[in-house]
């Protein structure tokens, strides 16, 4: 378990920050950016649960919690070095990704199909949801990008896209089971 007895270390001082093996990158580094994205989805989250209670605000307490484990996750390069590390890595898994499939399933035999795109908003908790959607997309895009040039556990990549379809889909629970969603009109304003 992490201990902080201090919250401001001055080691990032000069625009650097540590990995979770050690090593000292820049703070605008890729995977800095990408996991960095993952936090700001994360408070997204913590938004949206404001604006929720029961098993929607559930959902998101363990969505919350596996987004510490996918920062933990990006924050730590070279897979290969995973048996060497003096403590076992965190990764994310397959199994994580399954859940959230498992649940927009769930969510969307509720919901009526779309007949049109979708405008973000309607109540609080689906405006808070879209913007985690759009936020959790951009980390993907971030991790998607960092993976062109660095190791990233495909599984992480997979939960950020399942994420953003979960979030569309719960949104849209959010909004009385899609009854009350924002739908846009082509040209409406023409």
């Amino acid at each position: 378990m992490v201990v902080l007895n201090k919250i401001y270390t001055r080691t990032g001082d000069q625009g650097d920050t540590a990995l979770g093996d050690g090593t000292r990158v820049p703070k605008h580094s890729p995977r800095v950016e990408a996991y960095g994205t993952v936090d700001e989805t994360n408070a997204t989250i913590g938004m949206a649960r404001l604006h929720a209670s029961g098993d929607t605000d559930a959902a998101l307490a363990r969505i919350q919690n596996d987004l510490f484990d996918l920062g933990a996750d990006l924050c730590r390069p070279d897979m290969a070095k995973d048996g060497e590390a003096e403590y076992p890595p965190l990764r994310m898994t397959d199994a994580q990704v399954e859940r959230l499939e498992a649940e927009i399933d769930v969510m969307t035999k509720i919901l009526e199909p779309l007949r049109s795109f979708i405008l973000p908003g309607g109540s609080p908790l689906a405006a808070y949801l879209h913007l985690t959607r759009t936020v959790s997309r951009r980390a993907e895009r971030l991790a998607t990008e960092l993976a062109t040039v660095e190791d990233v556990n495909p599984a992480a990549v997979k939960y950020l896209n399942r994420l953003s379809d979960w979030c569309f889909t719960a949104a849209r629970m959010a909004n009385d089971d899609g009854k009350s969603d924002v739908l846009w009109v082509p040209g409406a304003n023409r």
